[in-house]
């Protein structure tokens, strides 16, 4: 027992079929596909022509066709962006795409999370009005825009809404809604991200404008390849982590091929550079851990304009300063972040000691600080639900008695579907929210904050089974000892973009410790040997020290990816050590 919860090693057991078996493919590969619910090898073939078809999202022909005579008639549009990642990209993918198709009069608007909050508010309508749009475009939200549709249609400005997250029960009155996730929508993959969600209406208003003949009339149109777009596509696909079914690994895939060829935006290429990362092997990983926080840290601490105008960027002089801008904002995030999770620490020792099992950690957390960055909560719930697998909600005060908070949550709970419960049982408690299953938002009164507290704790805890509540590290196993090599990590790493539902393989396996020692100040480095072979590792776990260690034996189980480290030059294997317990 630790923090609060049990912790064990789960091994993955699927069974590799015929056809894999068959195949030329690394027997390392076989087993972590097979484990993945791979049978086929078309399940693993990531060619564009495996994409979903644009026409089985409802309502896109009515907004294709809008889009399409807005740009013919040369009329005006505002983008309205959001200001994480994927609202960036979206954002990007759509400027890009009607300035390509010729649309002059396209420019964008992104709220600034501080002073307007999320989405297509009535608010921020007003300040697009200022522009005399004939059109909006949402990218990113929308969905639960009820009021600021409205003030839209009040001002004679149609809408057409493109967005991923769920519906609520009454939809906003647009005159046409690309989303997945809305009522009666056929498409298949209902977790495309945002920017997948803008580029497919691209997709489709690009053939509307070829079916009326737009780029044959005019020999200085030229009808864009809408694959120049996929290395913004697949950036925010994953830095929204949303799961990698058939579709968005065909997306994610196809725009990692044009990054490594160096065909990708130069915001892209800069933003790999400034982090020291080789644009030739990038990885999906890469998006999620490199480019995606330097990307969000523009919205959480100041305003995401910064960074689509990085990923708007041609001339890559220009994208390297934005770019520069993005990673000192990163490095400023890294260290607020770090200072609200000491309080949080702080905060939920003093709630631990109240109880009568201080060990014990309650079923779902919501902490609030006065002090805590309204930017940053996200992240700070996601460390603290990675430390003790409960669901987590962290507020910050957004000014004028209203607190913002935003929620993580483990598998077996869905986020929203709680927070829509809470509303509806409790009335006036929530002011609104929105979101995904494992990740929400919402807007309380910071007198309602005690009373929220207990009422998600007691929801959650209905909801969720003992078992949930435990920490499951799935693994693919164990490594046979040929495999342990750098030649095996590149070609799992680069197999497949790895992610959300399509996990990155880990593998399980117990060593003995033959030295250790703390490096960077946080981070547990470690020497390993295997018993009955002798043969030797070096590994790594970051955010890990010696209290992560068991106490006593020096005999560990571990479970483990494997990286290469390169060092002066040098290239080694090594491990990256996720979990650590007692062998």
């Amino acid at each position: 027992m630790k923090n609060g919860f049990t912790s064990s090693i789960v091994r993955r057991d699927g069974e590799i079929s015929d056809e894999l078996e068959a195949s030329k493919l690394h027997p390392l590969l076989k087993k972590i596909y097979a484990n993945r619910g791979v049978t086929s090898l078309k399940q693993v073939d990531y060619s564009l022509k495996g994409l979903l078809d644009f026409s089985l999202l409802k309502d896109i022909d009515v907004a294709a066709e809008l889009v399409s005579e807005a740009i013919i008639e040369d009329k005006r549009i505002v983008v309205v962006g959001d200001f994480d990642a994927d609202g960036a990209t979206s954002c990007a993918v759509m400027m890009r795409s009607l300035r390509a198709f010729g649309l002059s009069k396209v420019e964008y608007l992104v709220p600034n999370r501080f002073d307007f909050g999320y989405g297509l508010s009535p608010q921020i309508v007003d300040v697009a009005a200022g522009s005399e749009p004939d059109l909006i475009i949402t990218v990113d939200n929308g969905i639960s825009s009820i009021d600021g549709v409205r003030r839209a249609n009040e001002l004679g400005i149609q809408v057409v809404v493109t967005d991923h997250h769920l519906a609520a029960d009454v939809l906003p009155e647009a005159v046409a809604i690309v989303n997945p996730n809305q009522p009666h929508c056929e498409f298949p993959s209902k977790v495309i991200a945002g920017v997948g969600v803008a580029f497919y209406l691209m997709l489709a208003v690009r053939a509307r404008l070829r079916d009326k003949d737009w780029f044959a009339k005019d020999m200085t149109r030229v009808e864009p390849n809408m694959a120049n777009y996929l290395d913004l596509v697949a950036l925010g696909t994953v830095a929204d982590v949303v799961p990698l079914d058939e579709n968005n690994r065909i997306l994610v895939e196809s725009g990692l091929q044009r990054i490594r060829k160096n065909k990708a935006c130069a915001g892209i290429n800069a933003l790999l550079t400034i982090a020291g990362k080789s644009i030739e092997g990038c990885s999906s990983q890469d998006f999620g851990f490199i480019i995606g926080p330097r990307l969000n840290a523009a919205g959480r601490l100041d305003d995401m304009s910064i960074g689509i105008e990085c990923l708007l960027c041609d001339d890559y002089e220009q994208a390297f300063k934005h770019a520069s801008t993005l990673n000192h904002m990163n490095q400023q995030r890294r260290q607020i972040e770090g200072e609200m999770l000491d309080q949080a620490y702080d905060i939920l020792n003093h709630q631990m000691s109240l109880l009568d099992d201080e060990d014990r950690v309650p079923d779902a957390l919501a902490l609030y600080d006065e002090q805590w960055h309204q930017g940053v909560v996200g992240l700070l719930a996601s460390r603290i639900k990675e430390k003790y697998h409960r669901p987590v909600i962290a507020f910050a005060d957004a000014g004028g008695g209203e607190l913002k908070g935003s929620g993580r949550s483990i598998p077996g709970l869905h986020m929203r579907d709680v927070l829509d419960v809470i509303s509806k049982k409790h009335t006036g408690m929530i002011e609104k929210f929105g979101g995904h299953a494992m990740a929400a938002g919402l807007s309380i009164k910071q007198e309602n904050f005690s009373g929220f507290r207990s009422a998600f704790n007691d929801h959650v805890s209905a909801l969720l089974r003992p078992e949930d509540l435990n920490n499951i590290n799935e693994s693919d196993g164990p490594v046979a000892e040929k495999y342990m090599t750098i030649e095996a990590s590149e070609i799992i790493k680069y197999a497949s973009p790895w992610g959300q539902l399509f996990p990155e393989p880990v593998f399980d396996d117990e060593f003995k410790i033959l030295n250790w020692r703390i490096v960077g100040e946080k981070h547990l480095k470690l020497e390993l040997m295997k018993e009955d072979s002798g043969a030797c590792y070096s590994a790594i776990a970051f955010n890990k020290t010696d209290d992560d260690l068991p106490p006593g034996d020096k005999n560990i189980h571990v479970v483990y990816h494997l990286d290469v480290n390169e060092f002066r030059g040098n290239r080694s294997l090594q491990l990256i050590i996720q979990h650590i317990e007692a062998a």
